[in-house]
């Protein structure tokens, strides 16, 4: 039987600032349930209501388990760009509909020379993928709309998608490329990257 997609990702994009504080309160306390704790209980993350500070911690926190400890201890001194693609990648693990979209679709578009995405592309995805998937079926139209807005959003918080929504190559420094290159080629698929991009930063 196919595995549930998740599809929890219809609020906010990468959460940038909310993952930087995250991290570093679980780098503090070494407890996820205690980091979702604190993150609520102190508002560090600055919503305005209990029930959004618990929906966001545990969404921000669910995708920041996907990273590993040198990963998510290197996230605090990276750049913002790196960041940004090292919250994609947490993303990318996270939401297996979301990691075949960037490896069938986004990069796929890349290599061909295709350098743009439309939004006709996540809905021909989306009904592909409904074939295996009936979760999909189930999914309200705004429902739909949200994770496409949301995907899009967070394409361009990791600078993978303009504002025109052109597909921009992925630019990792070496160091994040290194840190990533640990957990093998498959890690880079979900990044506009060419073979010999790959290739350079497993090296």
């Amino acid at each position: 039987m196919t595995e549930r997609y998740r599809l929890s990702f219809t609020t906010g994009g990468l959460f940038l600032q909310e993952s930087a504080i995250a991290a570093a309160s679980f780098l503090q306390l070494g407890d996820w349930t205690a980091t979702r704790a604190q993150l609520r209980g102190e508002n560090l993350l600055q919503v305005r209501t209990s029930a959004a500070a618990t929906r966001i911690g545990k969404e921000v926190t669910a995708r920041l388990q996907e990273l590993s400890s040198e990963e998510l201890s290197a996230l605090q001194d990276l750049s913002l760009r790196d960041q940004a693609n090292l919250l994609w990648v947490a993303v990318c693990r996270h939401y297996p509909f979301i990691r075949e979209f960037a490896i069938e679709v986004l990069r796929e578009h890349f290599l061909v020379l295709r350098r743009r995405l439309v939004f006709a592309d996540f809905e021909h995805f989306l009904n592909a993928k409904a074939l295996w998937h009936a979760e999909l079926d189930d999914i309200a139209k705004s429902t739909q709309l949200k994770l496409r807005q949301n995907l899009f959003r967070m394409l361009r918080e990791a600078d993978l998608l303009s504002d025109q929504h052109e597909i921009h190559p992925a630019q990792l420094s070496p160091y994040l490329a290194q840190l990533l290159a640990r957990q093998g080629r498959q890690v880079f698929l979900v990044f506009p990257a060419t073979d010999n991009d790959i290739q350079r930063w497993l090296q």
